[in-house]
C-alpha cells in the first residue's frame, strides 16, 4: 500500500464526514432485520433439515457463520455509539448480537477504544491488536519468545485456533484492568450465553447444537479475524513511536481499503472501508460507502483485492529500517547478507 498523497487538515476532513456519521433509522432498522432475522431463520431452517440431511444442515450453518459476521459488525458500531442515534437502542442491540456473537458488550467496547486510540503506535501495543514485534525487538528475544511469537503467526494457529480461543475462551474471562461495570458486562454475558445454549439444546439436543454451532463460530471468528488482520496487517502498515504518532495519518495509512466483491461486502458490513471507520468511528457501517465516495480524500487510499490481501499472511515483522511489514524470509535474507558483507570486511 502506498502512503496517501490527498492531505487534509482534521477540521477539513471532519467538515467531510459531519453528514455521514448521523445515523439513518430506516437503514439501520433494515440491518437489523436482514441480519439478525436471517440468523434466526436458519436456525430454524437448521431444525428442519436436521432428519432430512447433515450435508444441507452444515451448509446452512457455514451461511449462518458468514451472516454472524455481519452481525458482528452491527455489535461493533453499537459499541462505538453509531448504529442508533439513542444509546440505550444501542446498548440494547450491542447486548443482543453481543450474545449472538459470544461477546461481552461492555467489556469489548472498553478494550476497542484502546485499540482506535493506540493503533500504529509501537509505545502502546498490547490491547485489542494482532502481537507485533519489531525486527530488533524479535532479534533481541529469547528462543522460548521467538519460538512463541512463531507459533502465534502461524496462519493455522492465526486463523483457525485463535480466533475459536479469542471468541469461546478469552471472551468469557474479564482483563484484569477492567473496570466494575465491564467485568459485570462479561459475567452478564456469560449468564446469556448458558442460558441461550441451554434453550437451544433442549431443543435440538447437545450433539446436534455443539456441531452447528462450532461451525457458526468457526467460520465467524475466522472470517472475523482475517478482516482484522488484513486490515492492519499489510507491507506498507503505519507503525512509529509515540511521539510521532499522528490520528489522521494513522487511520489513512495505518487501515487498509479492502475492496471486496459486493456479496462479500455485504457479509462483512462494510467493514473493508476501514480507513474512513478509524478516521471517524461514529460512522456507521451502512455509510461507510458513501463517506468513501463522496471526495478524492477517501479515495486516495489504494484498494487492496482478495489475491494482494493474500500476502499478507507472510508480514510477520515490522522493519523499523524499511518502515515496512516483512517476513521471516525476508529477515533471513537481510541477516545473511549482513553476515556476507562482515565476511567480505574481513577478508579486506
Amino acid at each position: 500500500m502506498e502512503n496517501t498523497k490527498t492531505k487534509k487538515s482534521v477540521s477539513e476532513w471532519k467538515s467531510l464526514v459531519a453528514e455521514f456519521q448521523k445515523p439513518h433509522r430506516g437503514r439501520a432498522w433494515w440491518q437489523v432485520i436482514n441480519t439478525v432475522g436471517s440468523v434466526i431463520l436458519l436456525w430454524v431452517a437448521i431444525y428442519f433439515t436436521l432428519p432430512i440431511s447433515w450435508l444441507l444442515t452444515c451448509t446452512l450453518a457455514v451461511l449462518a457463520g458468514l451472516i454472524l459476521v455481519r452481525a458482528f459488525i452491527i455489535f461493533h458500531d453499537c459499541g462505538h455509539g453509531s448504529f442508533f442515534k439513542s444509546r440505550k437502542a444501542n446498548q440494547k442491540l450491542g447486548f443482543i448480537t453481543g450474545l449472538l456473537t459470544f461477546t461481552p458488550f461492555h467489556h469489548w467496547r472498553w478494550e476497542h477504544s484502546v485499540h482506535h486510540a493506540t493503533t500504529g503506535d509501537l509505545s502502546r501495543r498490547g490491547m485489542g491488536d494482532i502481537w507485533t514485534l519489531t525486527v530488533k525487538e524479535y532479534l533481541e528475544s529469547s528462543r522460548w519468545r521467538k519460538f512463541s511469537y512463531r507459533l502465534v503467526r502461524n496462519p493455522f494457529v492465526l486463523f483457525v485456533f485463535a480466533p475459536l480461543f479469542l471468541f469461546l475462551v478469552i471472551q468469557r474471562i474479564p482483563a484484569g484492568k477492567a473496570k466494575p461495570k465491564e467485568k459485570r458486562s462479561v459475567h452478564m454475558m456469560n449468564l446469556a450465553i448458558v442460558v441461550m445454549s441451554a434453550g437451544l439444546i433442549s431443543i435440538f439436543g447437545f450433539w446436534e447444537w455443539l456441531i452447528v454451532q462450532s461451525i457458526m463460530m468457526t467460520v465467524a471468528s475466522t472470517c472475523g479475524v482475517w478482516l482484522f488482520y488484513v486490515q492492519h496487517q499489510f507491507e506498507d502498515a503505519y507503525w512509529v513511536q509515540g511521539d510521532e504518532w499522528d490520528f489522521t495519518t494513522a487511520a489513512m495509512e495505518g487501515s487498509s481499503f479492502y475492496k471486496l466483491p459486493k456479496i462479500l461486502q455485504w457479509f462483512s458490513g462494510n467493514i473493508g472501508f476501514h480507513h474512513v471507520h478509524h478516521l471517524n468511528p461514529m460512522i456507521p457501517n451502512y455509510n461507510l460507502e458513501r463517506c468513501h465516495r463522496s471526495d478524492p480524500f477517501f479515495e486516495s487510499v489504494p484498494p487492496m483485492s482478495i489475491p494482494t490481501s493474500l500476502k499478507s499472511i507472510n508480514y510477520r515483522l515490522w522493519d523499523e529500517d524499511s518502515n515496512k511489514m516483512i517476513g521471516f524470509r525476508q529477515l533471513k535474507k537481510q541477516l545473511q547478507s549482513l553476515n556476507w558483507q562482515d565476511n567480505q570486511k574481513e577478508a579486506a
